[in-house]
């Protein structure tokens, strides 16, 4: 797996057993420096690993483009580490003639952390980025049954989880469960942007009839991002922030939070949930 996972000598203490060493597997954690046209736009904490496809994606949420034909090179840059090999944590993206450069504004002095990809930033008026897709009107309707089993769907999948513990998930399924693309990372909001960037770079925007399944908690950023590559549903196996529900409520965006085996919670448009017919 290269880069996205680590070795590490740990030591394991338990109440009633001896103390044992052993070698450990670490998700890798590492700057990515995104750059537009050769001027930085961003630097985020991530898992390497579909590093164009995270720059992609975090350009569609930040509204800079909104489909695939806006995003035309992306490169690696020099950076080097201690020995002189490139480390691959600068990417520098060409856009289209046609798609203005990022608005000053959008430069961020700060490197995000892997828990979040909005800090920095001042207020809500100013993360809130007007979608040119409309998710409201999305006739999307899944099986109840359907949205239960996509947890553990996404969770089959999860490969280098198995082996460190320690990263999110996020997977696009189509309205029967199909898995469309499901992409791991440190940080949920990378995660995302991984699997709204394979949209883009595959031309698939808006994501109209899907359903974006994450591993965490469901936070404003995400129905931000969701609402930013047309996705009509956002389903979580943990909890929503008020904000997060609000925001969906505002974007006809269906919302669900504690989607675990048997059961979820509905936070916002329940219509495109079909319910089993029942005797009676």
């Amino acid at each position: 797996m290269g880069r996205i996972t680590a070795r590490r000598r740990v030591t394991r203490i338990r109440r009633d057993a001896d103390t044992t060493q052993r070698a450990d597997t670490l998700a890798v954690e590492e700057p990515l420096e995104m750059r537009v046209g050769g001027q930085p736009l961003a630097v985020t904490m991530r898992t390497p690993g579909n590093d164009f496809e995270l720059v992609a994606g975090y350009l569609v949420s930040e509204g800079v483009i909104t489909r695939g034909a806006d995003y035309t090179t992306a490169r690696y840059c020099a950076g080097t580490d201690s020995t002189g090999a490139n480390t691959y944590n600068v990417v520098d993206v060409s856009l289209a003639a046609h798609v203005p450069p990022p608005e000053p504004a959008l430069v961020r002095r700060n490197a995000t952390t892997s828990a979040c990809g909005v800090c920095g930033k001042d207020s809500i008026d100013s993360v809130h980025t007007a979608s040119i897709y409309e998710p409201e009107t999305d006739p999307l309707m899944v099986d109840v049954d359907t949205l239960l089993d996509l947890p553990d769907r996404l969770r089959a999948e999860q490969n280098v989880f198995d082996k460190t513990g320690g990263l999110h998930a996020a997977g696009l399924f189509a309205a029967d469960g199909t898995p469309l693309v499901i992409r791991e990372d440190v940080g949920r909001h990378n995660a995302v942007d991984k699997v709204v960037g394979w949209a883009a770079l595959a031309d698939r925007l808006p994501l109209r009839g899907t359903v974006l399944q994450v591993s965490g908690r469901a936070s404003f950023e995400l129905v931000q991002k969701a609402a930013m590559a047309g996705i009509p549903m956002l389903s979580a196996v943990s909890a929503p922030s008020s904000l997060a529900a609000d925001l969906a409520e505002d974007l006809g965006i269906t919302l669900i939070g504690f989607s675990r085996g048997e059961s979820m919670v509905v936070y916002s448009r329940p219509d495109r949930i079909r319910m089993p017919i029942t005797a009676g």
